[in-house]
């Protein structure tokens, strides 16, 4: 499909550092969700890398081609064959609906599907599908939108794996190991990218904000409490939660109770 042919120049580390900027993680989190969706956004024809959903498909067309073509239009995922074939399985869906057939199929790097495409910044999937063929560039761009419209930056700036798993991957992520795929690839791009002076700075910077969840102790612990006019016993109980959700619910962040760096940021700025 000639259509579908695009850029295929990978993502340089200026781009990575650009889009960490913008959600305000590391750089070895957004690599970590490249390498487990993907490994990279484009097929060796010059094509993003696709995956096509017959159960999506099935959904979108409200099951109207399901009897007649089961193996594209299914309630039950599955059918896939991987690599350029997908592309195969799309242009039978394209000829059966075309708009549904894209907003049927993940996209690119990030695996973003085509129902998606406002949150990830498009009108349109037509749009959509044009940036994801354009280059790595607007697919990362795209990965950026739709973090931020699905409320998944916190979890991500904090490696709450399961917590942007759930958010990113469906209910099911656990299924698939989604959450420990994610960590393991994020331990593999710190240790890759990240200088000793840089992971010194943000051991220095989390000693001082660390991640503090229900059940922690100590002195990072009574700062929070103070700073949200409580009494600093030290002990996150569930009062320190209930005052914390109440904070992050304020300031339009995900209401986990858990205290990451947006979370610092908002209580203490």
């Amino acid at each position: 499909m000639r259509e579908f042919t695009g850029n295929p120049a990978p993502l340089e580390d200026a781009d990575f550092e650009r889009a960490a900027k913008a959600l305000g993680c590391a750089v070895a989190a957004i690599r970590a969700v490249g390498d487990v969706e993907s490994g990279g956004g484009f097929l060796a024809d010059g094509r993003p890398k696709i995956l096509f959903e017959r159960h999506v498909f099935s959904r979108q067309t409200s099951r109207h081609f399901d009897a007649a073509h089961p193996d594209i239009a299914n309630p039950v995922p599955g059918g896939y064959l991987g690599g350029p074939a997908e592309y195969v399985r799309l242009a039978r869906a394209i000829a059966c609906d075309r708009a549904a057939a894209l907003r049927s199929a993940s996209w690119g790097a990030f695996q973003i599907m085509g129902f998606n495409h406002k949150a990830a910044g498009f009108d349109d999937v037509e749009a959509f599908v044009q940036a994801m063929v354009s280059g790595s560039g607007a697919q990362l761009d795209a990965f950026v939108r739709f973090i931020q419209s699905a409320g998944l930056g916190d979890a991500i700036v904090r490696r709450d794996w399961p917590g942007f798993a759930r958010g990113y991957n469906g209910p099911d992520y656990a299924r698939n190991h989604y959450a420990a795929r994610l960590a393991a690839a994020f331990a593999r791009r710190d240790q890759a990218v990240r200088p000793e002076t840089a992971r010194s700075e943000t051991a220095r910077s989390e000693t001082a904000r660390p991640v503090l969840r229900r059940g922690d102790k100590g002195a990072g612990v009574r700062t929070l409490q103070t700073a949200l006019g409580l009494q600093p016993d030290g002990d996150f109980g569930p009062g320190t939660k209930a005052a914390v959700v109440r904070a992050q619910n304020r300031a339009g962040l995900r209401a986990d109770g858990v205290v990451g760096p947006q979370t610092w940021d908002a209580i203490l700025p």
